[in-house]
């Protein structure tokens, strides 16, 4: 089967980072991404659609958008968090499950001080033993209760948590169980945390089981690393570009997958800072979106 191809509220801005105010209502968000001409989305930050799942399904029905899945992130550094961590995610994939989806899209959360060196991490900025074996138990433990919801787990490296880099992803996929978690690589943030992510297809193509598509702009990421910028500042700078504008290798990642017989969704997103000046999501969002078809056949 074909990549299909959806997006994500985060295109317009809408993030669990409280320092980010939703700016747009969810129906309008909706309507942007069927106008824009993707056939399914991601449920966003928990509350910001619908938490019924009928009248989940209905808005989405209305639109002819498919539901694949919600990013949850997790407590993975703080043991006395874990249970309210467990807790959440299992909401979120109950919802899921009454609405149909497929994926529950498992992180760990943004924490200050890995922001601050997001992009430029060392070995010595990681966890611990103790915490890279606690942190797997939690993954574990969710993708297995969520597997008795009928959803599949992948792991979302991300830039600002304490599993963004490709030696971080590879840790973590060395202790879970391939059968339980697969990976949803995303393109920008492999880029950002310093990887490869075409390699990252090679290395990992049986494990992948989902795609976000993220563009990074080279030079910005140049500067982020030169002059040291926190996470939410190289967003503020434009890190994150349309499909097609930056540096990383989307063509050539989708090829590639597609060789290793990927099945699944490629979900498109642009992290931005609503308050930026000139930030226009919608058509954002379809320039990708015609991108991916002129560029990709997809």
């Amino acid at each position: 089967m074909p990549i299909r191809i959806a997006t994500a509220p985060v295109s317009w801005g809408i993030m669990e980072i409280s320092e980010f105010v939703w700016r747009r209502s969810s129906e309008d968000v909706l309507d942007e991404i069927a106008a824009s001409g993707y056939v399914g989305t991601e449920l966003g930050p928990y509350g910001f659609l619908p938490t019924d799942a009928a009248q989940l399904k209905q808005t989405l029905v209305k639109r002819k958008l498919s539901l694949l899945g919600a990013f949850v992130p997790l407590p993975l550094t703080d043991a006395q968090r874990y249970q309210d961590g467990l807790q959440s995610a299992l909401q979120v994939a109950e919802l899921l499950s009454e609405a149909g989806a497929p994926l529950l899209v498992l992180a760990a959360e943004m924490d200050r001080r890995r922001m601050e060196i997001a992009g430029a991490v060392t070995d010595a900025d990681g966890l611990t033993p103790d915490q890279w074996s606690r942190a797997a138990e939690m993954v574990t433990s969710v993708a297995r209760q969520a597997r008795a919801f009928g959803l599949r787990s992948v792991f979302h490296h991300h830039a600002g948590t304490y599993i963004e880099t490709p030696r971080e992803l590879d840790r973590l996929l060395s202790l879970t169980d391939p059968d339980l978690l697969g990976v949803c690589l995303d393109t920008g943030h492999y880029y950002y945390g310093g990887g490869d992510p075409l390699e990252c297809v090679r290395q990992h193509a049986g494990r992948i089981w989902h795609l976000h598509l993220k563009d990074v702009r080279g030079e910005v990421l140049d500067q982020v690393r030169r002059e040291k910028l926190p996470y939410l500042e190289a967003v503020r700078q434009g890190l994150f570009c349309e499909l097609g504008q930056g540096a990383v290798d989307i063509t050539g990642v989708l090829r590639e997958l597609e060789r290793s017989g990927f099945d699944g969704w490629a979900v498109v997103e642009q992290d931005i800072d609503p308050d930026q000046p000139g930030i226009q999501p919608a058509e954002s969002a379809a320039r990708s979106r015609a991108y991916l078809r002129h560029a990709a056949g997809v």
